[in-house]
């Protein structure tokens, strides 16, 4: 009798540890099974996020090779225009440098309406008071002609005045004052003094030529003439 209840005892023992085991697993196997949920969850919603995501980077590409596709072909028609620009200018030159006669051309050194002196071309534009223009205007204007207004850099080129011509009171030269200097327009500055009068060299004073007057300072917002100059082709 005393060998039974041991064992009952010790059977008794084992199927609680046994239970007790069965219960940990379940325990263990609903976390497991909450965790794949949560991961599934945060699998399908990372998915859909890189899904969207993807769309969006899809259309942004789509429509960015539009926009290289319109702007391929702005350039396109810009090289297009600018060709044609380039090929219209270089024929206006020929005609202006190499004028046709009797089926030939016949090139100058200067274009018509220009005059040579030394290694340069001239362009003294002596306008009616009505079209005459400040000093900003008139350098504007020669740059519509592929030139500057006139820089002079000895006693040689000093010499070449504008004629006096009824309702100019001067012409404007590439010669202003900046920093109580008088300089070029292509950045020397003035090294004879004694060509300019009225001095000193006051900023918004440019500088105008004529042939009985020399070189005058006047303030660049008045209205006169101009001489425009380029370098002479070698012909």
């Amino acid at each position: 009798t005393q060998f039974i209840f041991v064992v009952s005892i010790s059977a008794g023992s084992l199927s609680d540890k046994a239970a007790e085991k069965c219960r940990r697993y379940q325990q263990l196997a609903c976390c497991f099974g909450i965790l794949c949920v949560l991961l599934f969850n945060n699998l399908t919603a990372t998915s859909t996020a890189l899904e969207n995501k993807i769309t969006t980077l899809t259309a942004e590409n789509q429509d960015l090779k539009i926009e290289k596709k319109n702007l391929t072909e702005v350039i396109k028609n810009m090289e297009k225009t600018w060709n044609e620009q380039n090929v219209s200018r270089a024929q206006w030159s020929v005609d202006q440098y190499c004028p046709k006669e009797n089926n030939g051309r016949s090139c100058t050194s200067c274009q018509k309406g220009w005059e040579k002196q030394i290694s340069s071309c001239y362009a003294y534009n002596d306008a009616k008071p009505s079209d005459q223009r400040n000093w900003e205007g008139a350098r504007e204007d020669c740059s519509t002609k592929n030139s500057d207004l006139t820089v002079v850099l000895n006693q040689t080129q000093k010499v070449i005045e504008p004629p006096v011509i009824d309702g100019i009171k001067g012409y404007w030269i590439g010669l202003r004052a900046e920093g109580g200097k008088w300089r070029w327009i292509d950045g020397s500055d003035l090294t004879n003094q004694d060509w300019i009068q009225q001095q000193p060299a006051v900023d918004g004073q440019c500088v105008t030529s004529l042939q009985d007057r020399g070189w005058e300072s006047v303030s660049c917002d008045e209205k006169n003439g101009w001489i425009c100059e380029k370098k002479a082709l070698s012909v």
